[in-house]
């Protein structure tokens, strides 16, 4: 039976894979149609020197570590959220090829129907103790096969699953900014959905189940001028720490521009909490906004879903009580704080 014009066989999906490949060898890709997305899958690198400050937390923070549900956590009604990723890390899969990615999109494409190849990312694990180097470590392998990663996108863009040879993650992200956030309780209980459809497809093709060695909660948030504060002379109106008195006949003027990367140690060693302000230009509409993006990873006590899934309610705890320690309480009123 004859394919309707424009869709894509399997074999064409794995050649595509194979051909685009080889082009993009390590390159990253930076943009995706309607924004500019910085984070660990998507980061773009800023062409300007700005002002780094890194703060690597000594000790743990008191905040507890149970998972939790929304209950007692910080509440916006207008948050600035634009991205939301969730990410399920394992070692590669053996036997898992390119041909699979496109038998997968068979599977998925009802809801999927579009599809997009990246470039690799690489393997990133949190590390502690005497042979950790400044917190993480990014993992090295050999593959006889093209590394590729595949994004399956819904029709508007702003859901999408990313398949690597060595990641499940789910995205959600605005693509014309009237998008509604769909809140954290969704997300997960839309991974949980895809994620065991992404099993039950390996097990039919007689792979072996993942076993998750990392996760990852990552909140993208577009910081607008003009909505609390004019510029980088006024970011004390945004970030709480900044918000100090201002010493009096002070030589420099007010800063351009800032860049500032915090890290923080998880409790127990269960993970790191990255916190990072850089401005970019967002890409749909061409305005310079400060992209806050806080990044929770770590290791689950055990690779059981239900351990695996409390690991994220953990790190979106973290997120989203590190996002309202960080930012002030006139940017709470604005984003609607309840």
């Amino acid at each position: 039976m004859t394919r309707p014009a424009g869709e894509t066989t399997i074999a064409a999906f794995a050649a595509d894979c194979y051909v685009r490949h080889r082009g993009l060898g390590l390159r990253r890709s930076h943009e995706s149609p309607g924004q500019t997305l910085t984070s660990d899958f998507f980061f773009g690198a800023i062409d300007e020197p700005f002002l780094v400050l890194t703060n690597v937390a000594s000790k743990p923070s008191p905040i507890a570590s149970a998972a939790v549900s929304d209950s007692g956590l910080p509440d916006f009604a207008q948050p600035p959220v634009d991205e939301v990723a969730l990410s399920l890390q394992f070692a590669p899969i053996p036997g898992f090829s390119v041909p699979h990615f496109g038998l997968f999109w068979e599977k998925v494409r009802n809801e999927y129907p579009r599809f997009e190849i990246q470039p690799p990312i690489a393997n990133v694990t949190e590390q502690f103790g005497l042979s950790a180097n400044l917190g993480r470590q990014i993992g090295l392998a050999f593959v006889t096969t093209p590394d590729v990663r595949c994004w399956y996108l819904d029709q508007g863009g702003s859901r999408l699953i990313q398949v690597p040879h060595d990641r499940f993650v789910l995205n959600w992200r605005k693509v014309t900014g009237t998008e509604i956030y769909p809140r954290y309780p969704a997300l997960r209980k839309r991974l949980e959905t895809e994620w065991e459809r992404f099993c039950d497809f390996l097990k039919n093709e007689n792979l072996e189940r993942p076993k998750i060695n990392q996760c990852e909660v990552l909140y993208v948030n577009n910081i607008e001028y003009e909505k609390g504060w004019n510029g980088y002379g006024e970011l004390d109106k945004v970030i709480a720490a900044l918000a100090t008195p201002k010493p009096k006949n002070r030589f420099l003027p007010h800063p351009e521009r800032v860049s500032m990367q915090v890290t923080y140690r998880l409790e127990e060693n269960a993970g790191r909490l990255y916190v990072s302000f850089v401005p970019v230009i967002r890409t749909r509409d061409g305005k310079e906004v400060l992209q806050m993006t806080l990044t929770a990873r770590g290791a689950p006590n055990q690779t059981d879903e239900e351990n695996v899934f409390a690991w994220l309610d953990l790190g979106r705890k973290w997120v989203v009580r590190g996002f309202a320690d960080f930012t002030t309480e006139t940017m709470h009123k604005i984003w609607g704080k309840q």
